[in-house]
């Protein structure tokens, strides 16, 4: 970061508390503050590894919020996630200290660097920007880069500090935060209905996709996306289509083929003439649409095109998608953090793939809004799992005012079973699942618990 803007961030700030430290993005940001020579500190709710990797680079952490955990700091970052209730904004706004949220803390924070590249949709977000951190760097490029979730590429981390010149960064569009950033390449990977407890229409959601491209001089967009297409109407800058199987998109994949583990190659032409072949090393078809989106924005970047599609080999993934996690008794076990309809029907098509036996999805629920406003597509979102176990829901930022549970998902799927506690869906897989069958814990709150259970000697 240019010295010179440094402090500009938070008017002069030399100390800076993060409410929620230790979310995938926080974390990253808390880190990349503290590289720069600036106190950090911040506070959570659970003392878990996330906050003790904090400790270990020396920021200070503290489990649970109080007013008095601010003292000998001069600016405050939150997330939205935090409630106007909570005591340590109170007390930072009743003290006139300087509070921004992180979405616009990131957002001058990126006016540092140039070729700032945004990577937003309603999925994918942090494979694409996972894939793109891979070719950049793979081809002789230093970017920094601000992931939402871990990659071994990032050494197992979800940021990277490089030089100036190179930006990746997930846009996340929940509650619009991606309006406070500033890309001059967005990437825009899908639209659908989510985050029902801010969006209240597609409509809406249509709306704010379009600000966000309006705020960069190149899109580089889905083009099989119809949905997101129409978004982009009155777009007046570089729209650049990619996708799959359609000639008429700038950048498309063809002739695509998978084998028996449900990897897949294809080749990528650009303006209808061929220019590269790739081979990927993540399953699942929907991966092929992401890494044209990446190999795509290389080539915008000036990356030789068949050198972005050879790097493709090498990428492995970022974590908790299809993620791999080991063998027990014979039953193969997996994590993934999928928890939209969508997600979870591409998530379970590539894994009935990867199957030998029966697949078992163990589902938690993400948030008491999602669960209730897309009830009816969470019901038809699991048709190829041969076994559905639910957790109960995770509530995230949430107050439980629907009145829902997953038991009620449960009662409504033919097969489906509930329980109340980890340990017992950790108990009944463990009597029941078979040699050969894959076990894959799923959800964006903390079922990955399930899989530590089941692993566990």
């Amino acid at each position: 970061m240019n010295e010179n803007n440094r402090f500009m961030l938070l008017e002069g700030a030399e100390s800076i508390f993060f409410i929620g430290i230790c979310g995938i993005s926080m974390s990253s940001l808390a880190s990349i503050t503290h590289t720069h020579g600036i106190k950090v500190g911040g506070s959570d709710t659970n003392d878990g590894d996330m906050a003790q990797k904090l400790r270990s680079e020396g920021i200070e952490i503290f489990i649970g919020h109080s007013a008095d955990n601010l003292k000998g700091y001069d600016a405050v970052v939150y997330t939205a996630a935090i409630a106007d209730t909570n005591p340590e904004l109170c007390y930072a706004r009743e003290s006139g200290l300087p509070c921004i949220n992180r979405a616009e803390y990131l957002g001058k924070l990126m006016l540092s660097y140039t070729n700032r590249i945004g990577v937003a949709g309603m999925h994918g977000k942090s494979s694409v920007t996972g894939m793109i951190a891979h070719v950049f760097i793979e081809n002789g490029k230093e970017p920094t880069v601000l992931n939402g979730a871990n990659t071994a590429e990032l050494g197992g981390g979800a940021y990277r500090i490089g030089d100036n010149n190179g930006f990746i960064f997930e846009a996340c569009e929940y509650k619009d935060s991606f309006l406070s950033f500033h890309p001059d390449t967005a990437v825009l990977l899908n639209l659908e209905m989510d985050h029902v407890d801010y969006f209240h229409s597609l409509d809406q959601i249509k709306q704010s996709f379009a600000t966000y491209a309006d705020k960069a001089h190149t899109v580089v967009a889905c083009g099989n996306d119809a949905t997101l297409m129409d978004a982009l109407k009155d777009y007046k800058g570089r729209l650049i289509t990619y996708g799959v199987n359609d000639h008429t998109l700038d950048f498309y994949g063809y002739d695509i083929k998978e084998n028996e583990d449900g990897y897949n190659t294809f080749k990528i032409a650009h303006k209808g003439e061929e220019i590269c072949k790739v081979e990927l090393s993540v399953p699942g078809e929907h991966n092929v649409v992401n890494s044209v989106a990446a190999i795509a924005v290389g080539i915008l970047h000036g990356l030789n095109a068949q050198k972005a599609a050879e790097s493709m080999v090498t990428f492995k993934g970022v974590n908790r998608r299809n993620e791999y996690k080991g063998e027990r008794n014979g039953v193969v076990i997996y994590d993934d953090y999928a928890h939209h309809p969508s997600e979870i029907k591409a998530s379970l098509h590539g894994l009935k793939k990867l199957c030998k036996g029966k697949l078992w999805c163990v589902y938690q629920p993400h948030t008491y809004s999602r669960t209730a406003g897309l009830f009816d597509e969470f019901c038809e979102s699991f048709g190829e799992a041969d076994n559905l176990i639910f957790a109960e829901i995770y509530a995230a930022r949430e107050i439980n005012t629907f009145g829902i549970s997953s038991k009620d998902l449960a009662d409504k799927i033919d097969g489906a079973i509930y329980f109340n506690s980890f340990e017992k869906i950790a108990d009944y897989v463990k009597n029941n699942a078979q040699k050969g069958d894959l076990v894959v814990s799923m959800g964006a709150g903390d079922v990955f618990k399930v899989h530590q259970l089941l692993l566990k000697a």
